[in-house]
């Protein structure tokens, strides 16, 4: 067993070799069953490799958080832009119609809340209803470093297990605790710890320096999580730097429910991630396409 001595950051990232996709289109599902593939490719174009997932989510923890007080009123009128929803059980089956046909990445990690210790989490949703709601994928938080670390592992490897079993993949999303370096260095080790568990795709944050060996050094895809709400121009220019230094997509959600115009600018992520558009021409689309909320 390896053990703490001389641990060596790692530098041979390989830049000029991609990672083989000719037996599939995503790295890392060559050899997968055909239903975790067939969900793959729901969760990502195959047409460009990529997702633009819309996530709203928060309310597992946060509670009517400012964008979601009413999901009837502000997500399910744009949720067909998306390609992805990621969503709790209870918000998916009481506000979003199943007509609007997204694929589901079904938030399955819950047993916190801004009160108390976020890591300290469970499985929150047995296989048999994520198969009953036909989740494209399942969710799970991963707290490496922090308090319930050894605990979020287990919920991980969990969902992977029951997953693989029926054909449907899991997300690992690292998270970060409040006194928790937000660094490529964590967000490497963090993303490559969950997919040596089996994740299938790592939802992570961008980093200003240093993401490209985030995303190479892990070996499923990786999407980024917007976090805090940006300035649209900025949220949009982290999108198109994160998918040019080798992202996967995005799985944002205050920077499209708290926009001025969530609309435009889940169109303009659109642009950016399967369009090629640059920050600038998906910046001048949000402004041409928006039509603020009503107060």
């Amino acid at each position: 067993m390896a053990d703490l001595d001389d641990i060596r950051e790692g530098r041979e990232f390989g830049r000029d070799r991609p990672a083989d996709t000719i037996r599939f289109f995503l790295k890392g599902a060559a050899h997968l069953d055909w239903g975790l593939k067939a969900r793959l490719a729901r969760i990502f174009r195959p047409a460009t490799g990529r997702t633009v997932m819309l996530a709203f989510d928060h309310g597992y923890f946060q509670g009517p958080t400012r964008g979601l007080e009413r999901i009837d009123l502000t997500i399910a009128p744009i949720a067909a832009a998306a390609d992805v929803l990621m969503c709790t059980r209870g918000a998916l089956r009481s506000m979003i119609a199943p007509e609007t046909g997204r694929p589901v990445m079904l938030r399955c990690s819950a047993g916190s809340s801004v009160l108390t210790e976020l890591s300290n989490e469970l499985v929150a949703v047995d296989i048999e209803d994520a198969i009953r709601l036909d989740a494209a994928g399942m969710a799970a938080q991963v707290y490496i470093g922090a308090e319930f670390e050894h605990r979020s592992i287990a919920n991980v490897v969990k969902l992977v297990d029951t997953g693989t079993r029926y054909g449907i993949p899991t997300m690992a999303v690292t998270a970060v605790g409040k006194e928790m370096a937000r660094d490529a260095r964590y967000f490497a080790l963090a993303s490559r710890i969950a997919a040596e568990l089996g994740a299938h795709l790592v939802k992570t944050y961008f980093v200003e320096e240093g993401f490209e060996k985030v995303a190479l050094s892990c070996p499923v895809p990786i999407v980024i999580a917007g976090g805090k709400k940006l300035p649209e121009r900025a949220a949009l220019a982290m999108a198109r730097r994160a998918i040019d230094e080798g992202a996967a997509g995005v799985d944002m959600g205050r920077n499209v429910f708290q926009s001025e115009a969530p609309a435009a600018m889940l169109q303009a992520l659109n642009a950016v991630v399967h369009g090629g558009e640059t920050a600038e021409q998906a910046y001048g689309m949000f402004m041409d396409l928006r039509e603020p909320r009503a107060a």
